[in-house]
Parts: structure tokens; sequence; C-alpha cells
């Protein structure tokens, strides 16, 4: 659907007819009257449109006197450590993240290089939606270029155990996606003294396949990593804050992995609290609890998640499609330090540890996904007595409306929420076997389906 989606995380369209250069301009102003004093670093993944909305924006910012602190094609955590580093007063991440080439959308941060919270989003909704003219400064900012891969992998590679990495040497396939993570990662790779065979390297934006890092949408790209001799394969989205993987062998063990391999890795050395949202495979509060270590549950969203590990302390927190949060690099979700604290758990006895077996030792769950498109009638009252009958559905549940309704009973659960991005409701379920969350799944889409009343 060709709709401009504006919430308090962020804004995402289709390219020349949702989503214009005079839009992105009003929301980026929007954002601007909401910050102190300061430079503005502006960063864009690998979107052909990129480079067009980058100076839109950039323009304007520079108009109202500030500086613009150029960060080109970058990760979207990078974008994050690049706004601490340079004490900027925020961040502008130009990304559709995992959606289709012809859209584009935009990211806020914060001086603290993390993306905005909820209320300073809701902020800067207001006043996008309120339109009001923005004066010209007396004078203009300047623009100019700044680098933050180094940087972000300096910060990455502290945080690992680098030498028994650069023993082992693993050999690492990666697929960058086309987008902006390929510059981060090959550095990554060299200071850790891996093997490197990339693939989806030029950022360019030329998919080669549906961006959203899915077992579906990688099934041709997977036998990639077995004929390379790899000793695994990483996948990156668009915007580089995500993480899928898969084995040597090929078998993709997916995003819902990630998280408690990096949990895993991080607690070894770290105990401490950890976070996910409601929507996280129960893999990782598994492994926290068999560490001994409290899970902290989030709504959705990168920016709860934060607020809720910096309110219980946690040494690791992340969401369950593949991005992992990693205080001591940045408050964004980073697949660089994803694939850092991967490699360190296969190298964490000096030899090789296969992905298969560290895999294979972590809880083994089934999750499933589905969505149902929303129409005009199904929001507001109509979605929220839909929940009520799904509720209604499952009566030995217990019920939580944290975020959406999340429903958990038996060692199975299942999420029914609406999209923040995207006009559907999500259903997902998790239960010990495929079979429990494919039924789950279906008595939540019947319930939702029928009839009021």
């Amino acid at each position: 659907m060709d709709e401009l989606i504006v919430s308090v995380s962020g804004l995402r369209g289709i390219v020349g007819t949702s989503l214009t250069p005079e839009i992105a301009v009003r929301y980026a102003e929007a954002f601007l009257a909401t910050l102190p004093p300061g430079p503005i670093v502006i960063g864009r993944d690998g979107r052909a449109s990129g480079g067009l909305f980058a100076d839109a924006i950039a323009t304007a910012v520079q108009a109202a006197g500030r500086d613009v602190l150029d960060a080109g094609v970058a990760a979207t955590p990078t974008v994050g450590i690049l706004v601490q580093h340079e004490q900027a007063a925020g961040g502008i991440q130009i990304s559709a993240s995992h959606n289709p080439p012809q859209y584009n959308g935009m990211k806020l941060f914060s001086a603290a290089g993390r993306v905005l919270s909820a209320e300073v989003g809701r902020q800067v909704l207001a006043l996008f939606e309120e339109a009001g003219a923005v004066e010209a400064a007396a004078t203009p900012g300047v623009r100019r270029q700044v680098d933050g891969a180094p940087l972000h992998v300096a910060r990455v590679v502290a945080c690992v155990d680098a030498e028994k990495i650069r023993q082992v040497r693993p050999h690492v396939w990666l697929d960058a996606g086309h987008g902006a993570g390929s510059c981060a990662a090959r550095l990554l790779c060299e200071a850790l003294g891996c093997d490197l065979t990339i693939v989806g390297g030029t950022p360019d934006g030329l998919f080669e396949h549906t961006p959203e890092p899915t077992e579906e949408n990688l099934a041709a790209m997977l036998p990639q990593i077995a004929a390379s001799g790899a000793d695994v394969g990483f996948f990156q989205d668009p915007d580089a804050d995500r993480l899928a993987i898969a084995t040597s062998a090929g078998r993709f063990i997916g995003e819902e992995a990630t998280l408690p391999l990096a949990v895993e890795a991080v607690l070894e050395k770290t105990p401490g609290p950890v976070v996910v949202n409601c929507s996280t495979s129960g893999m990782t509060a598994m492994v926290a609890a068999q560490r001994g270590v409290a899970c902290h549950v989030s709504a959705v969203g990168e920016a709860n998640v934060v607020d809720q590990m910096l309110a219980t302390g946690a040494v690791i927190g992340g969401e369950g499609n593949g991005g992992v949060i990693d205080p001591r690099v940045v408050l964004v979700r980073d697949s660089i330090a994803g694939m850092a604290l991967v490699l360190e758990r296969m190298c964490a006895g000096g030899s090789l540890t296969s992905l298969e077996t560290l895999a294979q030792r972590l809880p083994q769950r089934v999750m499933l996904k589905t969505k149902v498109q929303l129409g005009p009638a199904d929001r507001g009252a109509g979605l929220t007595a839909a929940f009520d009958r799904i509720a209604a559905a499952f009566p030995q549940a217990e019920a939580s409306r944290l975020d959406g309704l999340r429903l958990a009973e038996d060692g199975m659960w299942v999420l029914v929420r609406a999209s923040n991005t995207e006009p559907i409701v999500r259903i997902v379920a998790e239960a010990e076997t495929a079979s429990g969350a494919e039924a789950a799944i279906e008595r939540a889409r019947a319930a939702m389906t029928s009839p009021a009343g």
C-alpha cells in the first residue's frame, strides 16, 4: 500500500509518491525543533534514492544554522556511534530498513546516540503534523564528511576476545545485501583475522533478493555458504542493524538464534540483566535463566528495549529479529556487534566450535509468524474488539497487554499486535513443536477474523 507510515519511531514510504524530499525535509525540521544546539549526523543505506534525500535534508539542516556531519553510506549503528563521538545534537539515518527498493525512510537519533524515545518521538510527530514554517538562520551551517566505520569496528573489537578469534581464523561468508554494512563488516573481519567471502558487498541498493533476512528470502543464497567452505554464514539487512545466521552446511538457524548466541557470549564474561521485547523467542530468557540472571521484557520496538535496558542496567539486550544491542558499543541494534559476539562464541575454547553444535545446545523452540491485512474498519475500536475475541479463545492463558495482546500457556505463547510501520496485524506464536505453534496461530487468526459479536 502506498501510504506514508509515520510513527514515534520514524517515517517510511514509497519514493516519489507517499515520500518526497519535501516531506522528508518537513520531518527533519520538526526533529530539529526538539534538539539542543549542535551539529547533526546524516547517514544512509545504499538505496539509489538515498543521496537525493541526504542532500535535501542536509540543505535544510544547514539553512537552520547547523553543521552537517555527512556519514555517507553507513550502517544505522554507525550513525549512533558518530553522534556520540562527535558530540552531535542528534542524527538522521535515511533508510527503509528491510522494505523493498522503492521505499525509503528516516530514523532519528538523540544526542545519546540512540533512537528517540517514544516521548520525544511523539513531540516530533506533533510538530511534523503542524507543518509550521521554519526561518532560515542568518549564518548557514557547513557540511563535512565523516567516516564512522573504523570507530565502530574498534568499539566492537574491544568487547570480544579478539586474540582467540585471530588464533582460530574462522572463514566468514557474508551477504551484505547491497546495503550499508559491508564496509564495517570488512573492517571487522580484517581486525579479527577472519577469512571473508562477501556477496552483495556493493552498497547500491540493487537487492538480489527481498531484503528482509528471512529463510524464505535467503533460500537461493544458502548453498553458497557450503560451496565457499565457510564456517559460518551471516546475512545483514540493508541498514545493517539486523543479523541472521546460517551454519557451514547452509542450514538457516535464523534471526531468532542471533540474540541468544550473543547473550551467551556476553554472560560468559559479564553476568547481568538481559532485556528482550515481547515478540522475541523464549530461547533468550531460557539462556538467561540458565546463567542465573533476570530477563526483562519490553514492548516491541528498539526504543522500548533501550529504555528498559537503561532502567535495569542490562549488560545486553535486543529483539528477536536479529537485533543485538550491546551497550558497550552503542544503544542501537547492531549486526557488526552481533557478528563479533557469535564469532567469539565459536572460538571461545581456542579452537573452532561449529555453529551447528552451538545452535543445537540452545533451548529448542519453534516460532511461526503470519500477518493479517488491516482495512480502515479493522483499526481502533475494531482492533480492540478483535483482541477481546482472541483472548476469549485462550481462556486458560496468562494474558498481557503490554504491547498488543500476548497469551501464554503450557510452554506456548502467541502475540497479536498491530505493526508500527505497515497496515497489518502480526501474529507470532512459539511452542516446543511446529504443530503447537501452528495451532496457536490458527486459533488466534480464526478468532480475529470471525464476525464481531
